[in-house]
This record gives structure tokens, sequence and C-alpha cells, in this order.
């Protein structure tokens, strides 16, 4: 494999500091400079705009926050590149703008990169369509107390695959408060926790006549979320315009 030349969107952050370090030991990837709208000294050359760049790339990471996005998209679509969208949070306007987009560039987009948490979406795949409506289900996520979105985009990943084993029928609870009445077979329940320095938990429960299953899946460093971010910016590189995700990835490097 060549050596991938990335951009680094949000570099002078906990998670661009987490990429750096991984491409250290690194022979397939580079990261040739950063963007971050407030640059510091990190050991390549970091832009507060991407019309400041100078250096050739073959894709952007982005880690960043909202401000200015689509100056990273159309960045991407002038120079023929593609990018891989680390981050979660996106608002409906943002969601659209994503998918004009990806008419013209490759567009790398998931509510998480760590190979586990992709693993847990086909387990509550299978365990929805092996345990029907004769089982509640119920979402639980734990973040840290600077997480500013909630519920997390995994949450919602995760209430997505489940209810299309149910033709995309349920109906999405966000909490509960004061005098809700019995649960509703449609329902699935998502509850976000916020505290202390948590790097990612989620759960998710589904509870039948006297057991429960439960299926889990605990981040302990920031480190499997930029690991698979390099995995993804070495996977979309050549690829054609459109959307990709972790499971398009997984089926490349499987087959």
């Amino acid at each position: 494999m060549k050596n991938i030349k990335i951009v680094l969107c949000g570099a002078c952050g906990k998670m661009g500091a987490n990429v750096l370090s991984l491409l250290e030991n690194d022979s397939e990837a580079v990261a040739v400079c950063g963007v971050d709208l407030y640059p510091r000294e990190i050991g390549i050359p970091v832009y507060s705009s991407f019309s400041d760049i100078k250096e050739d790339a073959d894709v952007i990471i982005d880690f960043s926050s909202p401000t200015n996005f689509e100056e990273r998209l159309q960045y991407a679509k002038q120079h023929e590149i593609g990018i891989v969208l680390a981050s979660t949070g996106f608002t409906p306007d943002d969601l659209t703008l994503i998918e004009r987009y990806a008419n013209d560039i490759a567009i790398f987009k998931t509510a998480n990169l760590s190979l586990g948490v992709n693993l847990m979406q086909a387990l509550c795949k299978a365990a929805a369509e092996v345990l029907g409506d004769s089982f509640d289900v119920e979402i639980i996520e734990r973040h840290h107390n600077l997480k500013k979105d909630a519920p997390s985009g995994t949450a919602l990943m995760l209430a997505d695959t489940i209810d299309q084993a149910f033709h995309n029928e349920k109906q999405y609870v966000n909490g509960r408060n004061g005098i809700v009445g019995a649960r509703e077979k449609s329902e699935i329940g998502i509850h976000a926790v916020r505290g202390g320095t948590i790097v990612g938990e989620h759960e998710v429960m589904f509870a039948g006549e006297d057991e429960i299953v439960t299926i889990t899946h605990s981040a302990r460093s920031k480190r499997v979320f930029a690991a698979g971010a390099l995995r993804a910016a070495k996977f979309l590189p050549g690829k054609p315009a459109g959307m990709y995700e972790m499971k398009d990835l997984l089926n490349e490097e499987n087959s």
C-alpha cells in the first residue's frame, strides 16, 4: 500500500493527538498537515483554514466541530479526495449537505469507528430478529461530562439497526419523566448518562418475561476511535463518489 497522505482536521484536539500518536509507528499513512481553529505546534504544519493548505493529500480525517463544516467538504471536492467524518452531532442541514457532496466525493460516515461497536450492532440486530416483540428494548449510553449531543450517535445507530428488524415501526422515547403510563410495545427507550471522564459505554437491554439479555460495549480510551479513523482513511482513497460506512470497510478487508 502506498503512503496515504492525510489532512487532519481538528489536529490540535484530543482525537487529533491520538491519531498522530498512532501514525508515529504507521508505515502506510502520514499526516502531511492539520487544520484547527486554534493552531499550535504539534509537529506538523497546522492551518486555521483549508484555504491555507499547501500540501498535497489523499484524504481528510475530520475530528473537528461543525464550525465551517462546508469548507472541508468543498476542499475535498475541489481536490478530488475523500473525507472521513469521524464526529457526531450533525444537524439535519449538515446531513443534507453531506448527501449532496456524496454525489461528487467519497464520504466515510459512521456513528462509531470502533470495531467492537460495529460487532455489537450486528449482534443487536440478530437479537431483535430472534427475540421479537416479546422483549422490550432499552438503550443506555454513558459519556463524559463534556459531550454536547444526546443521545449519542452510536445509541441512535443501534436503535435504527434494531428498528430495521421491526420494519421501522418502533418509536424512540428519550428518557421518561412523570406519569407516562405503561410502556408501549412500540417503544425503544434511549437514556443518556453524562459524567466524569467516561469515554463511551453503550448497553442494549432486551427485557422479556423472567429473563433479560444484555449486550454491552465499553471503550476504555479514545485510541479505538483514532484507529478506526485511520483504517477508514486507508480504505477511502480511490473509491468512487458515494457514502461509505464501517460495514463497507469490513467487507473489503474480509473479502
